[in-house]
């Protein structure tokens, strides 16, 4: 069954008019959303989040990207992975 990406809409915690009440902020990703996100195949996000490469936790069967530490980790703040995304320098040296 091929993904299709949800229709744009109101963005998580916004009021839309004649809804009076905010809406949850979601605490999690999928790991199909975040291979979205990085414009990924959905297999090439699945082997970052088990290699470590992208913040994830297992929660029975099912990998989930915590929204916090993905966004930390996509904005460099973790200090964890280099930006080449490897603990090397470009080139090797």
């Amino acid at each position: 069954m091929p993904f299709a990406p949800r229709q744009a809409g109101p963005r998580a915690g916004e009021v839309t008019p004649g809804d009076h009440s905010p809406r949850p902020v979601r605490a999690v990703y999928t790991v199909r959303e975040v291979a979205v996100m990085l414009s990924l195949s959905v297999s090439s996000a699945y082997t970052l989040v088990r290699s470590g490469n992208i913040p994830a936790e297992r929660l029975g069967r099912r990998w989930v990207v915590p929204r916090s530490r993905f966004h930390a980790w996509l904005d460099g703040s973790s200090g964890d992975v280099a930006a080449t995304g490897t603990d090397a320098p470009r080139g090797g040296w």
